[in-house]
């Protein structure tokens, strides 16, 4: 049989809870190193990957565990149970069906009695992937309903405070006012009164070096997801240039009113973190349940101003329709790349008069990006091919198929 050096693979969600012992970090590493010992495994490492989901893989600790199993460290994974692995039942069936038979990879499911070297109880592992899949979206709606609940109570169930408020030591689903940057909130709305657009106040921030609210976020504690920023406590340019974004969500948001919105953007599925603006049915507000930063009065004012401001499209721009609406991103910055039409060119097909170009550039200049765009037919021709490619593979080898989009997750 030769020998096994193991990764051992923890995981332990919030969802999961800390009230059953069976399922805490130390009862599995308790667990997987009895087995170890008692089969003769060395143990090469650790990958404790605690507070993530099983819906996605996107696992800092299991991504490492991937990189040594390509490196050769590791020939076999041990989980105490194949939803430790994964909740997402065709990700999860990947993993075990190909991408560990490929590498070589002997793989142990303590509790399910799961062992790639011997087939007897292989067959039933999918409809265990399944099972683990089905509760994970069962839960995933009761903790939904439960917030959309306790929301409509008007409580607070923001993970952090909004820009300009604190959570109530008293009451975490209660906001109060935090007047270390209440003041900023109260000038943005009273520029917005005085008739100033949303790039006009952003620039009056950046040039006063006003701490933008994510790099408050960051130096209060809290944990930026998105990368494209980079660090903002290392990069003092970045700390103080504010994003039309930012002073839109603030002049947008009933919050400063006193106000609690409730499925503004949820996300689409418990599977992406990719989210949506819901139909006027499932926005709600619940109003006056705690201290406004502005008056109610100048809040609707505001909002009635940002409307009149809207610039209207021209016609002949609405006819392109941007099926990559949110997806393309710059290689260079990570920002959002925007269609623009070109006056100069006199084509007959709408495609053909559109480029996409980084917005941070069109916003900020040189000193955020560089000048760089790509012709809209270009754009589409590019990803037309690339979804004839993957067409090609998954009708002539399917294997190679399923090995790409693994390699893609």
């Amino acid at each position: 049989m030769g020998q096994y050096t193991a990764g051992l693979y923890l995981r332990l969600s919030k969802d999961d809870g800390t009230s059953q012992e069976s399922a805490s970090i130390q009862t599995q590493k308790t667990m997987l190193t009895r087995y170890c010992r008692d089969n003769g495994i060395i143990i090469y490492d650790y990958y404790i990957d605690d507070g993530y989901s099983g819906t996605n893989f996107d696992r800092p600790r299991f991504k490492n565990m991937l990189s040594d199993i390509e490196d050769g460290r590791i020939n076999c994974v041990i989980t105490k149970d194949l939803s430790r692995l994964g909740r997402n039942y065709l990700q999860t069936g990947m993993y075990i069906e190909v991408f560990f038979p490929e590498h070589g990879i002997r793989y142990i499911s303590l509790n399910d009695g799961v062992d790639t070297l011997s087939s007897s109880n292989m067959d039933i592992t999918p409809f265990k992937n399944l099972i683990n899949d089905m509760y994970a979206k069962d839960i995933s709606k009761k903790i939904k309903t439960a917030i959309i609940a306790r929301q409509k109570q008007g409580k607070y169930m923001g993970v952090k405070a909004p820009y300009g408020y604190l959570k109530d030591p008293l009451d975490h689903n209660h906001l109060i006012v935090d007047e270390r940057y209440a003041p900023v909130v109260r000038r943005i709305y009273a520029l917005a009164k005085e008739g100033l657009g949303i790039s006009k106040i952003r620039k009056i921030l950046t040039d006063e070096k006003i701490p933008r609210p994510v790099a408050v976020a960051v130096k209060d504690g809290c944990t930026v997801r998105s990368n494209q920023y980079g660090d903002y406590l290392d990069d003092e340019e970045k700390i103080y240039t504010w994003s039309n974004n930012s002073v839109r969500d603030i002049l947008r948001s009933p919050v400063y009113a006193g106000h609690i919105a409730g499925q503004k953007r949820p996300k689409r599925t418990m599977k992406t973190d990719k989210r949506f603006r819901p139909g006027n049915d499932k926005y709600f507000v619940v109003k006056n349940v705690h201290e406004p930063i502005v008056d109610p009065d100048d809040w609707e004012l505001v909002q009635r101003l940002i409307t009149s401001r809207r610039k209207v499209r021209k016609p002949e721009n609405k006819k392109y329709d941007n099926i990559f609406s949110g997806l393309v991103k710059c290689g260079t910055c990570g920002y959002a790349m925007n269609p623009s039409a070109a006056n100069r060119r006199k084509r007959p097909d709408v495609i053909d008069c559109m480029t996409f170009t980084c917005n941070n550039y069109r916003v900020f200049g040189k000193t955020a990006c560089t000048s760089h765009t790509i012709e809209a037919r270009d754009l589409h021709e590019s990803v037309l091919d690339d979804i004839r490619r993957q067409a090609k593979i998954a009708v002539e080898n399917e294997d190679e198929f399923i090995k790409s989009i693994i390699k893609a997750s």
